[in-house]
């Protein structure tokens, strides 16, 4: 029983932190080296993160400084840049491209918290599917007699339990970022 649990537990968290992941990924209006982590540069005809080609630093609360390892990669930065879902628009100088990060007007504010609530949402979604797919499991043991049905029962109780601590988890995440985002 205490592995079924640990099993759940470990499975939760991983989503907990994939969520964590994608929010960083959102920008909130002010700069931050993790948002640009999805960026991807067509670097020597491979796909490359921009954080393996680059040095990214922050300098202050609205700039990002990139520093390329190569500066033969500056054009392709800048063009991944403007791909991006960013809405940046990199300025450089020959070795490094400087990024300003306008503030966020309040309709996009309001967008973005209804990206973020939605991601919130599928966080959910897969913390249910992780209980569902614990339920069934709990239920195969119970068939092949390796649980009694009163243990099968428990681990429905055990296992609700612990899915309902984790939505709390993700609604304070979510919470938090919204409550980011709205911060003028």
């Amino acid at each position: 029983m205490k592995d079924y649990l640990l099993n759940i537990e470990e499975r939760m968290e991983k989503t907990i932190v994939a969520l964590k992941n994608e929010l960083i990924t959102i920008r909130a209006g002010r700069a931050h080296p993790g948002l640009l982590e999805r960026i991807m540069v067509e670097y020597y005809g491979a796909s490359t993160p921009l954080n393996q080609i680059s040095n990214i630093s922050c300098p202050d609360a609205r700039s990002m400084v990139i520093q390329p390892w190569d500066k033969t990669a500056i054009k392709a930065i800048e063009k991944a840049i403007l791909v991006s879902d960013l809405g940046l628009n990199p300025s450089n100088d020959g070795s490094i491209i400087r990024l300003v990060i306008p503030p966020l007007t309040e309709q996009r504010r309001k967008d973005l918290t209804k990206m973020v609530d939605r991601k919130g949402e599928e966080a959910k979604i897969a913390l249910r599917n992780i209980r569902r797919d614990a339920n069934d499991e709990a239920r195969r043991m119970e068939k092949e007699k390796m649980f009694s049905e009163d243990e099968m029962h428990l681990a429905f109780d055990e296992c609700q339990k612990v899915t309902d601590r984790f939505v709390k988890e993700v609604d304070e995440v979510i919470e938090l970022k919204n409550k980011d985002i709205m911060e003028v």
